[in-house]
């Protein structure tokens, strides 16, 4: 083990101000990021944080590609099937639950690991929080009438009206970010632009970690394109679609809810109403996992220190393993 996380482990029971070093392994959807952190682990005594807004809910295995119970049982893993698919889960939430998470893996002498892809919740951590407002059901609803009755490319035009530079990233249909960047403006009377380009408010121990961010990208994307692909296939075929069906059964779910607007699950949630056949959900589910990657990336492409590994490269577990060891080493 490294001398600096046993020192860690003092330091915080002292209430030290030492600043340690926290690895952080993100990257988009099938850039290989689950393989390397596993590696990693085989060789130092690592706990897992995850960094991912699905793998969050319980009984959503397939479509997330969550880790297998032999892996979790191998490695801990933290954030993992914690909340229940009908409950929100929000980034103040994983910012508070990792705070805690990597505070108590230090605390034993381990060494924390940060993984995943959702970007918001890892800016949420490392650099604080904006003031947005909370979710409004009676708006949201008010929004959702709207849309069954116009349409959400409308409603994204009405979006690009008062907050064109939201609008402009959002494509017509994400009918999520639609909905959460209206119901932001209607509430505050300000485009959520201005609002998430505002210094952050961050009350978090800044002193205590500094997170060092190690970023797996394509150098050609259509190899990234290729593995969503395979994956999603792979998927379907590990039973996927019968997964979201035992998730309707219990009666208490519906399309809106932020779990089931994961991708893929949405769209075999639009094959199970019937509302488009087996192909058009595969090819559906495949093109908005594409566009969930280059999302990701937009937003890796805005962390300028993060250490970049090429995901495509034959090497790039071994490149990842070396990063990291630097990273826990105290060396980068």
């Amino acid at each position: 083990m490294s001398a600096r996380w046993i020192d860690a482990r003092a330091t915080i029971a002292m209430k030290d101000t030492a600043v340690l070093p926290v690895a952080c392994l993100l990257g988009p959807t099938a850039s290989g990021k689950t393989a390397a952190a596993l590696a990693f682990a085989a060789r130092r005594p690592v706990e897992i944080v995850s960094v991912d807004s699905a793998l969050v809910y319980r009984g959503m295995d397939i479509g997330t590609a969550k880790p297998t119970a032999e892996e979790r049982a191998r490695v801990p893993h933290h954030l993992i099937d914690i909340v229940d698919p009908a409950d929100a889960w929000s980034a103040s939430d994983f910012r508070t639950d990792a705070q805690r998470a990597i505070d108590a893996i230090v605390e034993r002498g381990r060494v924390p690991l940060l993984v995943g892809g959702t970007m918001l919740y890892y800016k949420a951590l490392t650099q604080g929080l904006n003031d947005l407002p909370g979710a409004d059901a009676a708006l949201r609803a008010t929004l959702d009438a709207d849309a069954a009755r116009d349409g959400w490319p409308a409603l994204h035009a009405r979006l690009a009206a008062v907050d064109p530079q939201t609008a402009a990233r959002l494509a017509p249909n994400d009918s999520q970010r639609i909905q959460r960047a209206l119901e932001v403006f209607m509430l505050t009377g300000q485009p959520m632009s201005a609002l998430l380009a505002a210094p952050a408010r961050d009350d978090r121990a800044a002193a205590r970690y500094r997170f060092v961010p190690v970023a797996l990208e394509p150098s050609d994307r259509a190899v990234l394109h290729a593995r969503i692909a395979q994956r999603f296939d792979a998927m379907l075929a590990a039973g996927f679609i019968d997964e979201v069906r035992r998730l309707r059964a219990r009666g208490d779910l519906h399309a809106d809810l932020p779990s089931m607007r994961c991708v893929g699950y949405r769209q075999a949630w639009e094959y199970l109403d019937g509302a488009i056949d087996y192909a058009t959900m595969r090819d559906k589910g495949v093109f908005a996992t594409r566009q969930l990657c280059k999302r990701q990336l937009t937003w890796l492409r805005a962390t300028p220190e993060r250490i970049v590994i090429d995901c495509c490269a034959p090497d790039a577990a071994e490149q990842a393993l070396h990063a990291l060891e630097r990273i826990v080493d105290g060396r980068a």
